[in-house]
Formats: structure tokens, C-alpha cells, sequence
């Protein structure tokens, strides 16, 4: 059981952080209110973020417009309860973290609209049991 007050941190990780990444950023911080802090960030980031991930997540009412692109430099040595790769094969090794995962999701920006939904959802789905897992597992020491 977690510790009573005690935060997760979570890091969701690809190459240009414009859109995967973005979107499970948002659904951590949905789903997991004030008990997770949640990042995202990119090897070679964009600059900005997708428009069709502002839109799909407008959507579902979250304002994914207010973020912004962001390379794992500004990270500077932080530590995470959970890294998330989202299948592109980026640089968490460089990232030290707890847990370590890799999602293999595809990326979603040159699909239509409902497939881009469908990778939207998917994201959110896997955000929603890493939580899950995250809560309920005891709070150890990032390496």
C-alpha cells in the first residue's frame, strides 16, 4: 500500500514529445490528481506540440495546448517511480527510474482522426493500470 502523502513520479518518453508522450502526461495527471507528478519529455522534441493531440484530447476536456515540448536535458538528473518509453526506443536509460517500461504504441501522428482516437484511448488506458500499479506497490528507493 502507499505510503499516506506520498507522490509518484512518472516520466513518459518519445522522440519528439509532440504527441504519445503528451497525451499520457495529461491522462497521469487526470487520473492521478495531487498523489503523481507527471512529465514528458523527448530526445529530439518537436517544439511544439501536435495540434491533432490538442484536438483529440480537447476532446475528453483536457487543455493540452497549455503544454509544451520538451527534451530530456531539462530533466537534469531527476529521479522517477516509473519511466515510460512509448515504443519509439528512446533514451530512458539515461533516465533513472524504478520502474522501467517500454508500451510500443504507434505513433499516431499521420493517422485520421479516428485511428489517432483509438491511440488516444489506448495511452489512456495503459496510464489508468500503471497508476494502479503504482499505487498499490510499496515505495522503494530510485536507483
Amino acid at each position: 500500500m502507499r505510503k499516506p502523502g506520498a507522490v509518484r513520479r512518472v516520466l513518459f518518453v518519445c522522440v519528439e514529445n509532440a504527441n504519445r508522450s503528451q497525451m499520457a502526461e495529461a491522462f497521469a495527471r487526470l487520473h492521478g490528481g495531487a498523489a503523481v507528478e507527471a512529465f514528458s519529455a523527448g530526445s529530439r522534441p518537436s517544439g511544439q506540440v501536435n495540434p491533432k493531440a490538442v484536438a483529440a484530447m480537447a476532446e475528453l476536456g483536457y487543455d493540452l495546448a497549455a503544454h509544451a515540448s520538451k527534451s530530456l536535458d531539462e530533466l537534469d538528473g531527476q529521479a522517477f517511480d516509473a519511466a515510460v518509453t512509448m515504443g519509439c526506443g528512446d533514451a530512458c536509460p539515461n533516465v533513472r527510474a524504478r520502474l522501467r517500461e517500454d508500451w510500443n504504441i504507434p505513433d499516431p501522428k499521420h493517422l485520421p482522426p479516428a485511428e489517432f482516437r483509438a491511440v488516444r484511448d489506448l495511452i489512456e488506458a495503459k496510464v489508468k493500470a500503471l497508476l494502479a500499479r503504482l499505487e498499490t506497490a510499496a515505495p522503494q528507493r530510485v536507483p
